[in-house]
């Protein structure tokens, strides 16, 4: 089976896969981070084969979230990592991802029985990025990003708070927005002080890979409500729906440390607000108007 090495930069932030050529098709969410050369944070080499875990691993522990998200089993194998993950929160493992303890290379194991190459690939990617970048004022958010006036929009919440709905609701009230990433962007601090959202590879359930970037104006953490209503959070709520909405492992100290600086500068230089709202467009301009006045 012929192997293709491919490089892909994401907010500025460079990574490597190496793969069966014959899969590279499947994986056209990518295509527009496609560059030819740089020096990769962590490479990955993807496999299929009918890989079994070490017996003396070490179970750290189990993330399961809601019924219709993944699984994650966490494991050190001495002193790296192993991650079992399955695709829904009740089903069998799907595929492992074997890390070096920096987390700059990686094997994905994706079992025989996997029908969603993808999916594994997609998994190995997002985790390894959020883990490799955590030290670099980086943050793999939770959050839909619309775009207007050349300046982005984050919106938080939990899975079926409404947040692609909030961002579909913007893009009807004003024609000219549009949206950057649906599920999964890149948020960066930069070092001249401006924080700057950009797409990614991971869109969540709605096609958006657009490599491209703005200046973020706002966060909104979004709640359903039976009113609309907006106000600027406090710097400890605003924290905490930060950390909530942020991608990390969060029993590295050293790396919950960087996340904890890097949320604590965001949050210093935009500013973060909780809107309460139904699903109409009202919400949208009592949000747009917050921002931009």
């Amino acid at each position: 089976m012929a192997v293709v090495q491919r490089l892909y930069r994401v907010a500025d932030h460079v990574f490597g896969l190496s793969l069966p050529a014959e899969w590279e098709a499947a994986l056209s969410n990518y295509a527009p981070f496609l560059i030819e050369e740089g020096d990769p944070l962590f490479r990955v080499e993807i496999l299929q084969d009918a890989y079994t875990p070490p017996a003396n691993l070490e179970h750290v522990y189990t993330d399961r979230s809601d019924e219709d998200m993944p699984r994650i089993e966490l494991y050190h194998e001495g002193s790296d990592w192993l991650f079992g993950v399955s695709k829904w929160r009740d089903t069998p493992i799907c595929c492992y991802i074997s890390a070096s303890a920096d987390f700059s290379r990686a094997t994905l194991h994706i079992l025989p029985d996997c029908n969603d190459v993808r999916f594994a690939i997609d998994n190995a990617a997002m985790l390894l990025y959020a883990f490799a970048t955590s030290g670099l004022q980086t943050l793999e958010m939770h959050a839909s990003v619309t775009v207007r006036d050349g300046y982005a929009q984050l919106f938080l919440g939990h899975s079926g708070t409404g947040k692609s709905t909030h961002s579909r609701l913007w893009q009807e009230a004003y024609p000219d927005a549009w949206l950057l990433n649906d599920d999964n962007p890149v948020l960066r601090v930069l070092p001249d002080g401006e924080v700057r959202v950009y797409g990614s590879p991971w869109s969540g359930k709605t096609p958006c890979y657009k490599n491209q970037s703005a200046l973020v104006r706002g966060i909104v953490k979004l709640s359903q409500a039976p009113h609309n209503e907006i106000r600027l959070l406090r710097l400890p709520e605003a924290y905490a729906y930060m950390l909530a909405s942020s991608s990390g492992l969060k029993i590295v100290p050293e790396m919950m440390d960087c996340l904890y600086e890097t949320i604590a500068k965001t949050i210093q230089l935009v500013p973060v607000y909780g809107l309460e709202c139904l699903p109409n467009t009202d919400a949208a301009r009592l949000c747009h108007d917050t921002l931009t006045k």
